[in-house]
């Protein structure tokens, strides 16, 4: 597909979920090494989540390790344990218009601010009768790319 307007930088994030974050904390921050650099909480998206961080400057990952804040609740953001994966894209609103004329379901919210500041939007888990292609099973965040990433994934392809 050479038409499509838009491109996926990298991976921008992965969330992964537990009833306990604190049991996640001590894999991810205590034993693995990586380093917390915020926190987000959200009633609405049911969400206490602390945003760690895998590598550094434009090519650094999040690692959101999440928990519920009410377990009964939608959505279950420990359910499945690896909830998303987040991408970098360069043109967030361009590739959601693109997409979604290629049938593409996403969830609903549509574009907005993510826990981390950037504008996000998720490809849903499953396709629909009107949009038949979603991410089989697989949550995927578009996350627009802040121009000093932009620039670095480019300039790493030499």
């Amino acid at each position: 597909m050479s038409d499509r307007p838009f491109s996926i930088l990298g991976v921008q994030q992965i969330a992964v979920g537990s009833d306990d974050k604190q049991r996640l904390r001590r894999l991810w921050v205590d034993l693995l090494g990586l380093s917390v650099h915020g926190t987000f909480k959200s009633e609405r998206e049911n969400v206490d989540e602390d945003i760690a961080v895998a590598g550094h400057g434009p090519f650094a990952v999040e690692v959101d390790l999440m928990q519920p804040i009410d377990p009964e609740k939608r959505p279950r953001v420990h359910e499945p344990p690896l909830n998303h994966i987040g991408l970098w894209v360069d043109d967030l609103a361009t590739a959601v218009a693109w997409l979604e004329k290629s049938g593409v379901r996403f969830a609903p919210g549509g574009i907005r601010k993510g826990a981390a500041g950037h504008d996000v939007c998720f490809i849903h888990p499953r396709g629909s009768e009107t949009s038949p292609v979603g991410g089989e099973g697989v949550l995927i965040e578009l996350v627009q790319a802040p121009a000093e990433v932009i620039e670095a994934f480019r300039g790493a392809r030499g």
